[in-house]
């Protein structure tokens, strides 16, 4: 069956980095759009950042835009989010996702078939 899978998760201070790792099995990870999403306590599902299917197409949120990097290495079916210059609002649980769909719409989260659990990512001041 499908599963991706999160980690590279934790508490962090302000200012660090950190690096979230996704790595897909059960489909044709080559195939597929992915992107990262996250959700902070009592707010919605935001998304944070996307990528094609070959990794030359990135997106990304204006709240990260210059701190996070997204990547993909076909080779391992692992998506990644290098996040850095980490602030307390980043403080979610992030999931990353899959989507056969490509267009316009990378950053709504109905376009991705597929979802992870999520790792918590937490920015202490």
């Amino acid at each position: 069956q499908v599963q991706l899978l999160e980690s590279g998760g934790g508490p962090v201070q302000a200012g660090d980095s950190l690096r979230l790792s996704c790595a897909a099995s059960g489909i044709t990870f080559a195939l597929y759009g992915m992107a990262w999403f996250r959700r902070a306590p009592g707010k919605e599902l935001e998304f944070v950042a996307a990528i094609s299917e070959s990794g030359d197409i990135t997106h990304y949120a204006g709240s990260v835009k210059g701190r996070f990097t997204i990547s993909r290495d076909n080779a391992k079916n692992t998506v990644y989010l290098q996040m850095a210059g980490l602030k307390p609002e980043d403080t979610a649980v992030y999931s990353c996702g899959a989507t056969l769909s490509t267009g316009s719409y990378y950053d709504r989260s109905s376009m991705y078939t597929y979802w992870g659990q999520g790792t918590q990512v937490t920015i202490s001041s």
